[in-house]
């Protein structure tokens, strides 16, 4: 007699038919799968599993048994012919790049096209780009959003936009049953985000960088206002910068060397100076020169040894005309103008440049090791840009 759900639910261990070879195994630790017994051409018996009761319904295991079925008297063996299909599912990364291929043909401007893969490469391959492309729900699209949806809100949105065009390219391909989750649902996981910052590290749109550092170089040069210009030139956290020494400084090599007791990730980390951040350092040199074992930049009150607070930091970004952004903000606009203006540097360049931590042991000696001479290129590049005329509104000034 075929099994109802409630025998399902209630059986002993053992082995129950449904009927037509399909059977409920039950084991002693009271696990339940699906088995189904097929008769291959010579009358060879072969029992296939088909999954277990926490993910095959019986009515959905009598399903997939009539397929197997099918396939059994065609003369094909269920197993490897669901494991082909399972294979011929592509990762997520995969069909991303699959989609770019077959669209960017149809964008006029090339920049947008590179711009559209890069922000992937940033933002989701890390998060999701192993995962099959059939397996990408809201959860998965919230999980990629949710480090940067109040931080870097416009981009955060580009990133959702291209995720969800790739699940709907994958599902007209056949690689997913359902097309992409709603844009509503995905955001009930998010919250609403805030137009003019909330305090989740509100960064400056990297547009307004050039204004903003032009405004930092009129008027007086205060410890406030060089700190700043060295954080944004360097796109180190604000801490790393206020903990700056002079022992730490090496002008000749060009190069900022942070222990591991200053870093987020407990490493040492070495950051290539560009000529702008040299620059500053030797402004910083005339008024607060010491010895090795004092601050670059030096905060207000006795003795020559108080380290900048980071209140006086984010005092200089306003009074510049930096609004609500925060100095830690400035990372995240550094993030998006190298996913959007320079779709050609690797990912990883820039990742290596915030010292974000790598999981890959052999990956990260790597990035340590190999990448100085991109890093130093690269932040070069955004120092150039950090110096040009800005052909945006100039940010409000204030006395220094």
């Amino acid at each position: 007699m075929p099994l109802t759900a409630l025998e399902v639910k209630n059986a002993k261990p053992g082995r129950h038919g449904d009927g037509k070879g399909l059977y409920l195994v039950v084991k002693p630790t009271g696990s339940r799968s699906w088995v189904l017994r097929v008769v291959q051409a010579g009358g060879k018996r072969l029992d296939v599993g088909l999954g277990s009761v926490d993910i095959l319904t019986l009515s959905e295991a009598r399903d997939k048994a009539a397929e197997g079925r099918k396939m059994a008297k065609d003369g094909l063996n269920p197993a490897k012919e669901w494991r082909k299909g399972r294979e011929a599912i592509p990762s997520f990364e995969v069909a991303a790049r699959r989609c770019y291929e077959d669209i960017k043909a149809g964008w006029k401007n090339p920049k947008h096209a590179a711009q559209w893969l890069s922000t992937l490469e940033a933002y989701a391959f890390p998060k999701i780009g192993d995962r099959r492309v059939d397996k990408v729900d809201s959860s998965a699209v919230a999980e990629v959003l949710l480090p940067i949806w109040l931080k870097i809100p416009e981009t955060a949105r580009r990133v959702r936009q291209r995720v969800l065009s790739v699940l709907d390219y994958a599902h007209a391909h056949h690689w997913r049953e359902n097309e992409a989750p709603n844009s509503k649902t995905i955001g009930k996981a998010l919250g609403k985000q805030p137009r003019n910052g909330d305090g989740h590290f509100t960064a400056i749109p990297y547009e307004d960088l050039p204004g903003l550092m032009k405004n930092l170089r009129v008027g007086e040069a205060t410890a406030g206002r060089l700190g700043l210009m060295f954080t944004i030139l360097t796109a180190a956290r604000s801490g790393e910068v206020r903990g700056a020494t002079w022992g730490e400084i090496d002008l000749e090599r060009a190069l900022w060397s942070i222990p591991g007791d200053r870093m987020k990730a407990g490493k040492p980390h070495n950051v290539p100076l560009s000529d702008a951040a040299i620059g500053v350092l030797q402004q910083a040199s005339g008024l607060f020169a010491g010895k090795p074992d004092e601050p670059v930049f030096r905060g207000q009150g006795r003795g020559k040894t108080k380290a900048l607070s980071d209140m006086t930091l984010a005092k200089a970004l306003r009074s510049a005309g930096g609004g609500d952004a925060t100095p830690h903000g400035m990372r995240s606009a550094f993030r998006d103008w190298c996913a959007e203006k320079m779709p050609t540097v690797p990912a990883a360049v820039a990742e290596a440049c915030l010292a974000h931590t790598i999981k890959d042991k052999v990956e990260a000696a790597y990035l340590r090791t190999k990448f100085i001479d991109q890093r130093r290129d690269l932040l070069g590049k955004w120092a150039q840009y950090l110096d040009r005329q800005s052909n945006v509104i100039q940010l409000a000034q204030a006395a220094s």
